[in-house]
């Protein structure tokens, strides 16, 4: 999320700061007002680490209090070394980010509180005329009621009159006449809108119609950090199918997060957002979609599929589009064909890199991966097998949590051509001669869309030509060791 886009800043507690004798609340708000004067930001997040968990800090007590003294929303997020991978972190600010998110009911008292603030004292001051007038309404609208009922009845004018009126009328003052605490409730909470008869009111006559509802389209909401330029070219290919997106979570600011109902359908861009997902369904009763990750041309695809098949639209072009944008990958796939991968698992982003690897032509011999919620993923896992079906290659073994010791004597019998693990076993795997390749780099990489699967094969076919580089040279040296260049000639 931080290496999303530039527009996050980070500051640390110092040790002194949270294990000295001093006062949580005073140190954390001198460095909440250092930084709005500094930044200015839209945001806090306060996240919490594996010290303040031990110290027992009252994260969540503090931050209302706070955020009122300095008037900047603070959120608070819960990470500690209990995660599996650092992009969990990710996940947990986003799932502490979805429960402030702004809801039909709240949006409506903030609009009506707006409006009553703008309203010009002077409107307000009710004229004797007016006042008379009404109170003539009143006494003939009571005196007169009941006979213009039956007259209306009798002359088959209204098509339905309802016994039971959303509206209590007063009798002494019409001004009063105001949506009772229940019908109130009932119009304005989330996805009412599809369920209840919309009235229309009569003013000549006081009567209240029934008319038939109008379908109303859930909304889409996508959850996952990605640039703005690969955000613009997803909501593009999804305008294409005419389907419009409503909101991202995060937000480019957090006055703009979207508003999240029961009438909300969301989607997820990236593998490791379990926990994301489960607070917008549990919490703010969210549908799921369940679909792969727009990883690749192919998963791109299946993804934009699955929207659509939610929406009820039928995709078009999409084969086409594929089929362009493999195409001109043809160069960096004459490269990856028949060679080997083993994945050591790093950043919960295997299963989508190595279902796209399969479909350009690789060998997956493993893949181990620190977490996997089978729930969130199972469309992808899904697409993977289909993908090897398609292929005509063994489904890779999928290891959760794998025994790095062991690990290492798999890829010493099954010499990979190209590992990919995390830093730590970078240069150990590379003294040993073989090719590694860092996984952190696809979670900086711009991945996401059709268009960026040349930058997922960039960065797997660099090592690649490096070693026919060094293999060419060292064959010019007449050198034995292909892995080393003898410099005894030089």
């Amino acid at each position: 999320m931080i290496f999303a886009e530039p527009r996050y800043a980070m500051a640390e507690l110092e040790e002194s700061d949270i294990s000295a004798q001093l006062n949580d609340f005073k140190e954390l708000k001198r460095l909440c007002i250092q930084i709005k004067e500094d930044r200015n930001p839209s945001v806090i997040v306060w996240i919490g680490t594996c010290t303040t968990e031990i110290i027992k800090m009252d994260l969540e007590g503090m931050a209302p209090q706070l955020e009122k003294e300095i008037g900047i929303p603070i959120i608070v997020a819960r990470a500690n070394g209990l995660d599996y991978a650092f992009t969990q972190g990710e996940d947990t600010v986003l799932a502490a980010m979805a429960q402030r998110c702004p809801s039909i009911l709240k949006e409506y008292n903030i609009n009506e509180t707006e409006k009553i603030e703008k309203k010009d004292q002077s409107k307000l001051n009710i004229s004797n005329s007016q006042t008379v007038q009404k109170n003539s309404l009143n006494s003939v609208f009571n005196t007169n009621f009941e006979k213009t009922m039956k007259n209306l009845l009798n002359n088959n004018i209204v098509h339905k009159l309802e016994t039971k009126f959303p509206f209590s009328f007063h009798k002494n003052n019409l001004e009063e006449s105001c949506f009772t605490n229940k019908s109130l409730q009932n119009a304005f909470t989330p996805g009412a809108e599809t369920t209840k008869q919309n009235k229309i009111f009569d003013d000549q006559n006081f009567i209240y119609k029934e008319v038939s509802p109008k379908k109303i389209s859930p909304k889409l909401v996508l959850f996952g950090s990605i640039p703005n330029t690969v955000a613009t070219q997803l909501k593009l290919e999804l305008n294409r199918q005419g389907i419009e997106i409503h909101g991202w979570l995060p937000s480019t600011r957090y006055s703009d997060l979207p508003i999240l109902d029961e009438n909300t359908y969301v989607c997820g861009v990236n593998p490791f957002l379990s926990r994301t997902a489960t607070t917008l369904m549990r919490r703010r009763k969210c549908k799921f979609i369940s679909a792969p990750f727009p990883i690749g041309p192919d998963g791109t695809k299946a993804w934009i599929e699955k929207i659509c098949s939610v929406y009820e639209k039928t995709p078009i072009g999409l084969n086409e589009r594929e089929s362009t944008i493999w195409e001109s990958l043809s160069d960096s796939l004459k490269l990856v064909q028949g060679k080997s991968v083993f994945f050591m698992g790093d950043n919960l982003l295997e299963i989508s890199l190595a279902r796209f690897l399969i479909r350009c032509g690789m060998v997956v011999y493993e893949i181990g991966i620190p977490y996997m919620d089978r729930r969130y993923q199972a469309a992808e896992l899904a697409l993977l097998e289909e993908t090897c079906c398609q292929m005509n290659v063994p489904i890779p073994r999928i290891v959760e949590k794998p025994d790095n010791y062991y690990q290492i004597s798999r890829i010493q019998e099954l010499q990979p051509d190209l590992v990919i693990t995390g830093m730590a076993h970078a240069n150990p795997l590379e003294a040993r001669n073989i090719t590694t390749k860092w996984s952190v780099e696809f979670t900086f990489a711009q991945i996401h869309g059709f268009t960026n699967a040349r930058e997922i094969l960039n960065l797997v076919t660099r090592p690649l030509r490096r070693n026919q580089n060094i293999d060419s040279f060292s064959f010019s040296l007449n050198s034995k060791n292909n892995g080393f260049v003898q410099t005894d000639n030089f």
